[in-house]
């Protein structure tokens, strides 16, 4: 997957994010479903940004950027900021 694929996903992910915490505010709130989206659209866009850290920092390196994997959500969820 190219940069700019990843980062178009990212951008459809993030709107999606946005959609649901906007319609959370101006509703009554998320039901079990909606917490259950927003949880795993969160858990997407870590695994992709992780990603594309990767892709820049292997190509910073002087490495292929296709040798970066992407990893599991449980394993990026566990990064420290």
């Amino acid at each position: 997957m190219e940069d700019g694929e990843i980062l178009h996903t990212i951008t459809q992910l993030m709107d999606e994010e946005h959609r649901i915490l906007h319609a959370a505010e101006t509703g009554a709130g998320l039901d079990d479903a909606g917490k259950a989206r927003l949880s795993e659209v969160k858990v997407e866009l870590d695994r992709l940004w992780d990603l594309v850290r990767q892709r820049r920092a292997r190509r910073h390196a002087g490495l292929d950027p296709e040798g970066a994997k992407e990893r599991a959500g449980a394993v990026v969820e566990r990064y420290q900021q």
